[in-house]
């Protein structure tokens, strides 16, 4: 790489120019006349050629330019939180690991309107699609995370970052409507109370998005084992493998009732393979590296996209495009959040424990789905192994008691709500499920507290949560064990030598499977 050029003082005092800049200065005879006078020796057809390339260069830039200021006006913006903030700083878009939030909007409004009145979304919409893009650091890794939309979770109090109204924060409902009263913020904001992450940057996409992306790539082919036909989205499909785009497209996409057993699940499958079979087509048909291409699905993609405010730049755009194009579509890994019906409604889901902590864990240390006993990326999260050094060492032995049955309360006196959440997805991944929370006092200095006969069941939950051992004190009023949270922020997540356990089918399939999706029984066509 060229070094810029340095200016030297002469004996005088006055700044003298390097190389041939320098020469034309000292010798009256190399100046601009000169440089007029070789011009004008210039043969013809050589002036017509530089002129050509100049006004080809000329183009170029105008093109260039034409494309940024069209692609550009393209977007729209909004926050990427509803009030609760980060606590780490912007991400380098070109070398962080990188977190994207993926929503799929169900609005009705303009184009989208065929699908429904906009009754049938109200508000901002719900968030008919859910994933989590994480990208590695080395650009060797992505998941994809999805998340039902009938999951039930808790929503943190969100703020219309428009309106400034407040929402309370609320208990026990669907994951898909958390961005429906203030906005896509919220849904982030819920995402991060779930899985303990801070998620960089969102994309939301309609209905439209999905049609005009697979004419664009030419369709996308889809594998069914029976021929299908679902009078809701109007999806028919022959048996074995076709090519779908447009309206099939997101018929695909949008059925609830084609596949497997008619539900959520099915769906986020179907999705995943959709998904799965884009990327193996964009990646064999070259159209990364075609600038015509990218040019035509960018601008498709753009006219249909809403992004938050650190994302919302063509440059940046293109920049985290860069990191996918080489990925091993082997290293690609589609994963659902681990799931069972809801013991409060049986047609919704909740989180199944512990293997759902065990992926949020495994998210937040940056652990390799498709491979959890190699090596996390070198910037993998610092709070993975925060205060491990200081904590004692868990014990190597099957401990002498079930896990399972010993009272934990977690009280936080932290200041940061979002700490529970966290210390209660910690203790489950590691096997301690009789959980309950605690109002607290706000205090300095964390501690985990046990009753009589508990001693040993304190210093596995200190190690586990990396708190030191001098922090693990008797209490003559505690039932049990109680881990209580102060402002040092210390624990909170296993020790960074602890594995990780997985659901040995935590990944669904790579974007290297190619998948052949199950027909719903009740829709198969006979």
């Amino acid at each position: 790489m060229s070094r810029p050029r340095e200016d030297r003082a002469d004996g005088t005092g006055n700044p003298v120019r390097s190389g041939s800049a320098a020469r034309h200065t000292d010798d009256p005879a190399l100046g601009p006349a000169r440089h007029l006078g070789a011009l004008r020796g210039m043969p013809g057809w050589l002036k017509i050629g530089a002129a050509v390339v100049s006004i080809l260069l000329v183009a170029v830039l105008a093109f260039g330019a034409y494309w940024v200021i069209r692609l550009q006006g393209n977007i729209s913006k909004e926050a990427l939180s509803a009030g609760s903030g980060k606590s780490e700083g912007a991400v380098d878009d070109s070398r962080d690991r990188m977190q994207i939030l993926i929503l799929g909007s169900d609005t009705r409004d303009g184009k989208n309107s065929q699908y429904g009145t906009s009754d049938d979304a109200t508000g901002y919409g719900h968030s008919d699609v859910m994933m989590l893009l994480d990208i590695s650091a080395d650009n060797k890794r992505v998941n994809v995370v999805s998340f039902p939309r009938d999951l039930l979770v808790d929503t943190p109090k969100c703020t219309d970052q428009k309106t400034r109204r407040e929402f309370p924060a609320q208990s026990n409902v669907m994951i898909n409507a958390a961005m429906s009263e203030a906005g896509i913020g919220c849904a982030v904001d819920t995402v991060n109370k779930l899985t303990g992450l801070e998620i960089d940057h969102f994309m939301m996409a309609d209905f439209n998005a999905v049609k005009e992306l697979s004419n664009a790539v030419g369709g996308v082919e889809v594998c069914i084992s029976d021929a299908v036909y679902d009078p809701d989205s109007k999806l028919r499909l022959p048996k074995g493998t076709s090519t779908v785009q447009g309206e099939q497209a997101l018929a695909f996409l949008r059925t609830r009732h084609a596949f497997a057993d008619g539900g959520d699940l099915g769906r986020i499958k179907a999705q995943q393979g959709f998904l799965s079979a884009l990327t193996r087509k964009m990646k064999d048909d070259g159209t990364m590296s075609n600038p015509g291409k990218m040019l035509e699905i960018a601008d498709v993609v753009t006219k249909n996209l809403t992004i938050d405010d650190g994302l919302a730049s063509i440059p940046t755009l293109l920049t985290v495009g860069n990191r996918l194009k080489n990925i091993d579509l082997g290293k690609v890994a589609f994963v659902a959040v681990p799931t069972v019906p809801a013991a409060s409604d049986p047609n919704r889901l909740q989180v199944a424990e512990p293997a759902a902590s065990q992926l949020f864990a495994a998210m937040r240390k940056d652990i390799d789905l498709t491979d959890p006993t190699a090596t996390p990326s070198p910037s993998a999260s610092p709070d993975a192994s925060a205060s491990a050094s200081a904590a004692p060492a868990p014990s190597e032995t099957a401990p002498a008691y079930d896990k399972t049955l010993q009272p934990i309360t977690v009280a936080n006196g932290s200041g940061a709500p979002a700490r529970t959440q966290e210390i209660m997805q910690a203790l489950t991944a590691g096997g301690f499920t009789q959980l309950a929370q605690l109002a607290a006092r706000p205090v300095t200095a964390t501690a985990v507290y046990y009753g009589a006969g508990f001693d040993d069941v304190a210093a596995d939950v200190a190690a586990l949560l990396g708190i030191p051992a001098a922090q693990v004190l008797p209490a003559a009023g505690v039932a049990g064990v109680q881990v209580y949270l102060g402002s040092d922020l210390v624990g909170g997540t296993p020790s960074g030598d602890a594995p990780v356990e997985l659901p040995s089918d935590i990944v669904n399939q790579t974007a290297g499977d190619v998948v052949c999706q199950q027909a719903n029984p009740e829709l198969i066509v006979r």
